[in-house]
């Protein structure tokens, strides 16, 4: 005897029960192999699957990656992107980069730089998440935001950089010269 998805009981001549992915996942678990890696391995699945099903089954509560929901607090940060951020569409997409900037200003002018990286975390992980499902142009409103960020320089002023580098040291030793380059 079998039980269905129903819940209800029902017999199965001459098959032999095949076990999910999700079944070998947990029974692996249980059977005191809790390596993440070693379960992919044996049961063919992803690690991210893997860690997703150990997740959700109570079994786990610190593997964070790509396709970990942000109803899953990954630190202190996760409750300012708690429910904020999609790609369902391109309005969607262009709110959620709306609330990723509020949330980087907060974070720059408390100088938390834990706070603005983690907001960076989450740009490039919506980013990743649409663009792998076929969502690129929302994909590309993430994209956008990141690169602008990244794409500012990390001094105010290059040529007083360059100045500074050619300043001796006291010991005599020179710097060498810099050339800095936007990123992206």
């Amino acid at each position: 005897m079998t039980t269905n998805a129903n819940g209800n009981l029902f017999e199965m001549e001459g098959h032999k029960a095949i076990q999910s992915k999700k079944d070998m996942i947990l029974s692996l678990y249980n059977s005191g192999t809790t390596e993440i890696e070693a379960i992919a391995a044996v049961s063919g699945a992803k690690p991210s699957y893997v860690g997703s099903v150990l997740h959700q089954a109570g079994l786990i509560d610190n593997y964070f990656d790509l396709y970990t929901s942000t109803n899953y607090p990954m630190n202190i940060y996760s409750k300012h992107f708690r429910g904020k951020l999609g790609f369902k569409d391109v309005l969607t997409a262009q709110r959620s980069v709306r609330n990723l900037e509020q949330s980087y200003q907060y974070f720059a002018n408390s100088q938390d730089r834990a706070g603005q990286h983690h907001t960076l975390e989450m740009a490039l992980t919506m980013l990743d998440r649409a663009r792998w499902t076929g969502k690129l142009e929302e994909a590309e409103i993430y994209r956008r935001w990141l690169v602008g960020k990244l794409s500012r320089p990390l001094i105010d002023n290059v040529k007083s950089m360059e100045v500074r580098n050619e300043k001796p040291e006291p010991n005599g030793e020179k710097f060498e010269r810099v050339e800095l380059k936007l990123a992206a």
